[in-house]
């Protein structure tokens, strides 16, 4: 019998193709569960990072409470934590991004755990521009940080024209990089 016109007869083979290549497919969508590794690696050092933070603080506290004049060294400490804190939010963004986008919503499940709608991933460059903007907001408070304990001089405008180029072209690369991938 013949067979209908576009019509491809099933063979053997064929079927062994599509078997091998849905077990292909499957294994492949199951891979992006590696994803996981990072995800706790990243969440880890954010707590890391907590952890330090309170640590510093704890210990240097006493020394802020003995000199109650707000010098240079105090604010450095203040802008010092503030770093840390922030270093490890940004590493919390980035699992929480890296998370939602391969493996499931944080909020499946309706058990009440919601992310905040400005921490939901879309895409990858919503995580881009949330990390992003994070390191740019690091690098500022690094900066102050660094020009409360200087003394001055030429060294400060270099670090400062450095810090400002390097946040300008995160700032073009968020600006012009999602224009192109067609979001924006």
């Amino acid at each position: 019998m013949a067979d209908a016109p576009g019509e491809e007869r099933e063979t053997p083979a064929g079927r062994r193709s599509d078997r091998l290549q849905a077990r292909f497919e499957q294994g492949l969508s199951l891979s992006r569960v590696l994803i996981v590794v990072p995800v706790i690696v990243l969440l880890l050092s954010a707590v890391a990072s907590f952890a330090y933070g309170t640590v510093v603080f704890v210990r240097s506290v006493t020394g802020i409470v003995d000199d109650t004049r707000l010098t240079a060294k105090n604010l450095g400490f203040l802008l010092l934590l503030t770093d840390l804190f922030l270093v490890g939010a940004t590493l919390m963004i980035a699992g929480f991004g890296l998370y939602e986008l391969f493996i499931s919503r944080i909020d499946a499940g309706g058990r009440g755990m919601r992310l905040p709608g400005w921490l939901q991933m879309n895409d990858l460059n919503d995580l881009k521009a949330r990390v992003i903007s994070m390191i740019i907001l690091v690098a500022a408070v690094t900066f102050v940080d660094v020009v409360v304990e200087f003394k001055g001089g030429l060294d400060t405008f270099y670090l400062g024209a450095g810090v400002a180029l390097v946040i300008a072209a995160l700032t073009a690369f968020l600006r012009f990089g999602r224009q192109e991938s067609g979001d924006g």
